[in-house]
């Protein structure tokens, strides 16, 4: 069975990990390309974009894949709707592994907000601001310009940070949960913002912006194409024993 696996997930990882010694499987990682140095998925595979909705029919129309795995991240919903959409015109039968979001504990000073858009109401003039969303989301959040901005990434970054008022810093994951509360301390965080992407990569910085008391904003997940959706790695493993 000829599987393609949309990955960059710690889920996709797992599956591409136990598909890959499944000698009746013949899988096929994608990876985006977002970091320069991935981990290895333990399979075969390709990296970078497929040119569009034409290049990526063709790339599975050719490779006649029998099913596909979308264990992209929660917010890279264009891809998940652009596969599914090609999936049901070949014919061909998908799933989507999309983990549980993330729900607030006892101590939580939590917000929620639609998207990127809505962060900047909810910053005070003079705040320190994480800015656990990725670089990618700096365009959609703003400038913020009445506070200071710390946003981390994993590789080096190209050129300076894009606004007077932001510093980078560089760190690959996964981080503890002392990790991340040396770090806000160190930076003087008052506030942090995260996607609510679920799962365990992020969750250090919930648990330790509880511990410290501050108060955390959410941008809830975008939405998501139709179709049968798989929650865990053991439900997705179990679909394909299915087909």
């Amino acid at each position: 069975m000829r599987i393609l696996l949309l990955a960059g997930t710690y889920e996709a990882r797992q599956i591409a990990l136990r598909l890959g010694r499944d000698g009746r499987i013949d899988l096929t990682a994608s990876l985006a390309g977002v970091t320069r140095e991935p981990l290895p998925q333990g399979a075969e595979t390709r990296v970078g974009g497929f040119g569009g909705r034409e290049g990526q029919q063709k790339f599975m129309s050719n490779k006649g894949f029998d099913a596909v795995l979308d264990a992209t991240h929660p917010f890279a919903n264009r891809i998940s709707y652009r596969t599914q959409s090609i999936c049901a015109a070949l014919g061909v039968p998908y799933l989507q592994v999309l983990r549980p979001g993330w729900s607030p504990e006892d101590g939580d000073r939590w917000t929620f907000v639609p998207d990127e858009a809505a962060v900047a109401p909810q910053v005070a003039a003079n705040m320190t601001v994480f800015l656990g969303t990725g670089p990618g989301s700096l365009e959609a959040i703003g400038t913020l310009p009445a506070a200071k901005v710390i946003c981390r990434r994993i590789d080096p970054p190209d050129g300076p940070f894009p606004w007077d008022n932001g510093a980078w810093r560089v760190g690959r994951p996964p981080f503890t949960v002392d990790d991340e509360i040396a770090f806000f301390r160190e930076e003087g965080v008052d506030l942090v913002v995260v996607k609510n992407a679920g799962g365990r990569g992020g969750w250090a910085k919930l648990e330790a912006a509880r511990a410290l008391g501050l108060p955390v904003v959410l941008i809830d997940r975008p939405m998501q194409p139709p179709g049968e959706k798989a929650e865990t790695v053991e439900a997705a493993l179990d679909w394909i024993e299915r087909l």
